[in-house]
């Protein structure tokens, strides 16, 4: 079904991000700051995090599990599904892969290059189910691991082959924590020593609040309704744009519609002018003047500044078809 653009509601839209950063630095907890949450805890990591922040949880011991926990039912109490990590998760998808089909194994256990294939695809299709059907938040959690590229030391998330394409592709949000100095900070912008990204004008490092006795851990939570507010802002200019192009558009055909020989082109003029054009609609309606114009047996003299008749062409400013050159 064609959709008019105006009818996106992206203040609505649910959000999926990756977080990364060195094992200890807090990542599971800034995961389960996000709106109502349900811990996946693919690492059974969950004693590492301090009871207050802990949320409700699951601990899949293969993939066969994780698809039969998130149900439509299942996850109905939830606005936020946080994989923690998605390193292990993906490690559960290539023996799920193995299992399903030798052929996406080695001998030795890893995956081939099939394999590396499939699983791609299904993390990929996994999280377009969770996104789409569950219509739920998602956030990613991964390792952080060091790639030296000469003498610079980099970060990247630790996750095996080429699923680290399928990992960034489809996220909104993708962040690396790190500490400066006493400081817990989450960087959305790509930089020589990680990848990141950002989108909807969330960029740059931010500071995560350190978490008193009595402080909410509601970091992602904020950062979430931040996105969405700045969605909406951005969804309601695009509406009054449109609404703008549309009047633009209606009162230019209809003054161009009302031509129909010099004196309507020319009273047209002003009129064409004052136009309050918005988006395209100035180009557009310049083309179909431009036509009817042309339809009209007009062009516009730019010394007179003004529409005059065509000029008849001259007999002898004709070009002689080749067919009667040299004739008689």
């Amino acid at each position: 079904m064609i959709r008019n653009p105006n009818d996106i509601r992206d203040g609505e839209k649910k959000i999926r991000m990756l977080i990364a950063g060195y094992p200890g630095i807090g990542k599971s907890t800034l995961a389960l700051s996000a709106p109502n949450p349900l811990h996946i805890d693919v690492d059974f990591g969950i004693d590492r995090i301090e009871p207050r922040y802990r949320k409700a949880y699951i601990q899949p011991r293969s993939y066969d599990e994780i698809l039969e926990d998130l149900t439509p039912l299942g996850v109905q109490d939830f606005d936020t599904l946080v994989f923690d990590t998605g390193g292990k998760l993906i490690s559960l998808m290539s023996l799920w892969a193995i299992k399903k089909d030798a052929k996406y194994g080695q001998r030795d256990g890893s995956l081939s290059l099939k394999g590396y294939g499939f699983v791609g695809k299904e993390f990929v299709r996994l999280m377009d189910y969770c996104f789409y059907e569950l219509q739920k938040n998602i956030v990613i959690v991964f390792h952080a691991t060091e790639e030296k590229d000469g003498d610079n030391t980099r970060l990247r998330i630790k996750v095996e082959g080429q699923t680290k394409n399928n990992v960034w592709e489809p996220v909104d949000l993708g962040g690396f924590v790190e500490m400066y100095g006493n400081d817990r900070t989450i960087g959305f912008s790509n930089c020589e020593r990680y990848f990141a990204k950002g989108t909807r004008g969330i960029s740059g490092i931010h500071k995560i609040p350190a978490l008193a006795p009595t402080s909410p851990n509601d970091f992602l939570t904020k950062l979430f309704a931040e996105y969405n507010a700045i969605s909406a802002r951005e969804a309601e200019q695009s509406a009054a744009e449109q609404e703008a192009y549309e009047a633009a558009m209606a009162e230019g055909r209809a003054i161009i519609n009302a031509i129909v020989d010099v004196d309507t082109a020319n009273a047209a003029i002003p009129h064409i002018k004052a136009i309050k054009y918005a988006l395209t609609a100035e180009k557009e309606l310049s083309v179909e003047l431009y036509d009817k114009i042309q339809a009209c047996g007009l062009f516009y003299d730019k010394v007179l500044k003004k529409y005059t008749p065509k000029p008849e062409a001259n007999p002898r400013d004709r070009k002689v078809p080749e067919t009667l050159e040299g004739g008689a």
